[in-house]
């Protein structure tokens, strides 16, 4: 249904918060290495619970492999360094919302790949936690599409 993606990932219970989110919401989620942590790390297991086996969790070794394999109809970059207001855009099923390392970030050459969507922060603020911003977005992405799949789903 949606699609959130992980570019090089660097906190463990960043990561283990946004497997709980994908479980809960049923949407895929796809890590590209390398990582930071170790996919058994503690914090990530805790954050994640025991959710790890209810997500549907995908790992690739670079951006290309994941390209190549995961077939993106969609790609929205996600970075705050540019302008587009994430509750601006129309999302459709199948999009992928594409998340950069937390220290610093999605590089240039990929930003000018793809649409970048942004969140709205106070004057001077330098970004917002990485599984705060992928729970905001998935969430708006998700209600657009009327919960689909979930038991408040209006189109039951």
């Amino acid at each position: 249904m949606l699609n959130l993606v992980l570019f090089q990932p660097e906190i463990p219970s960043n990561t283990g918060s946004i497997i709980r989110l994908s479980a809960n919401m049923g949407i895929g989620l796809h890590l590209i290495k390398p990582f930071g942590f170790e996919m058994d790390d503690k914090k990530l297991r805790r954050a994640g619970l025991d959710y790890k086996e209810l997500a549907q969790v995908f790992e690739y070794e670079n951006f290309q492999e994941y390209l190549n394999i995961a077939k993106p109809k969609r790609i929205f970059a996600v970075s705050s360094k540019v302008d587009k207001n994430y509750s601006e855009v129309e999302y459709q099923k199948n999009d992928s919302f594409l998340f950069g390392p937390e220290t610093r970030g999605l590089s240039s050459e990929i930003l000018d790949k793809y649409p970048g969507i942004t969140l709205p922060m106070q004057e001077g603020s330098r970004s917002l936690n990485l599984s705060n911003s992928v729970a905001i977005i998935a969430y708006e992405a998700w209600r657009q599409l009327g919960f689909m799949g979930s038991s408040l789903n209006k189109y039951i």
